[in-house]
C-alpha cells in the first residue's frame, strides 16, 4: 500500500464520510423551513398592489415580435386582473404568447387552474441543499428541486435564497409536464427583488419550444409596485362574484 493510499484510508476513520452530508442536509432542512415561513409571512404584503408591466415576446421562426405595456392588479384576496395600456407589434404574438400567459396567471390566482397547488413546498418537491455559493456577485443559498410527481406547473430546477431573509432571489428550471401536446419543452427564469422584507417579482423569462411554429420567447419586467388602501367593498364584490360562478 502506498503512503498516499494509507493516509487516505486513515482519514476515513478520522472524518467519517457521512458526517458532512448529514450536517449539510440538516442545514438545508432548516433553511428550507425558514424559506417556507418567510414566503407565508409576506403573502398579505403581495395583496392589494398594482404594478407596471412591460412584456416583450417573439416567435423566432416566423420573425414576429411584439411589445405590451400593462397594469397588473392584485386584489385584497390575491386575485389578479390585467389592464392593457398599449401594444406594438404582431397580433399573433399578442394572442398566442402574451394573452396565454396572462390568462394562466389569472387562473392560478383565482384557484381555477387545473394545476392545483404548485407552490414550492415539501409536499410538492424533493429538495437538495447545494450550499452557499456566489451568483451574480452575491452570496446565495442554492437548492436543487425535483417534483415528487409529474404534474402541470411543477418544474425541475433551482431555487436561490437570500442568506439573511431566506426569501427567494431566483427560481429557474424546466416544466416536467407540458400544458399542451403542441409544446415540446418549456423553460423559465424568475428573478426577485427584495425590498422592505418582501420578495417582489422583478423579471421573468420563458422559452417555449412548440411543434408548429418553433420557439416562442417571452420576457416580462415588473416595476413601480404600489400598495393600495384596503377597501372592504373590493373583498365583498369578489366574494359575490365567486358565489355567482
Amino acid at each position: 500500500m502506498t503512503r498516499i493510499a494509507f493516509i487516505s484510508l486513515s482519514l476515513l476513520f478520522v472524518f467519517p464520510i457521512f458526517a458532512e452530508p448529514d450536517e449539510k442536509e440538516r442545514i438545508g432542512e432548516e433553511l428550507f423551513a425558514r424559506y417556507q415561513t418567510a414566503v407565508q409571512n409576506q403573502k398579505d404584503a403581495l395583496k392589494s398592489v398594482d404594478m407596471e408591466v412591460l412584456m416583450e415576446g417573439r416567435i423566432v421562426k416566423l420573425k414576429k415580435e411584439g411589445k405590451m405595456s400593462a397594469l397588473k392588479r392584485v386584489s385584497s384576496l390575491g386575485h389578479v386582473t390585467w389592464k392593457l395600456l398599449g401594444f406594438w407589434g404582431d397580433d399573433t404574438v399578442k394572442k398566442e404568447v402574451m394573452a396565454r400567459y396572462m390568462q394562466a396567471d389569472q387562473e392560478a390566482s383565482a384557484g381555477t387552474s387545473k394545476n392545483g397547488d404548485i407552490s414550492i413546498t415539501p409536499e410538492n418537491y424533493k429538495f437538495k441543499y447545494k450550499g452557499l455559493n456566489e451568483r451574480d456577485g452575491r452570496p446565495v443559498h442554492i437548492f436543487e428541486l425535483k417534483p415528487k410527481r409529474k404534474r402541470l406547473g411543477l418544474f425541475k430546477g433551482e431555487l436561490w435564497l437570500e442568506p439573511e431573509t431566506c426569501l427567494p432571489l431566483r427560481e429557474a428550471g424546466r416544466l416536467v409536464k407540458n400544458p399542451s401536446i403542441f409544446i415540446k419543452k418549456m423553460e423559465f427564469v424568475r428573478n426577485y427583488e427584495i425590498r422592505d422584507g418582501v420578495a417582489y417579482l422583478k423579471r421573468m423569462e420563458s422559452h417555449t419550444d412548440t411543434r408548429i411554429v418553433g420557439r416562442a420567447d417571452l420576457s416580462i419586467e415588473y416595476a413601480n409596485v404600489t400598495k393600495r388602501e384596503a377597501v372592504a367593498d373590493e373583498a365583498v364584490e369578489e366574494a359575490r362574484a365567486a358565489v355567482r360562478k
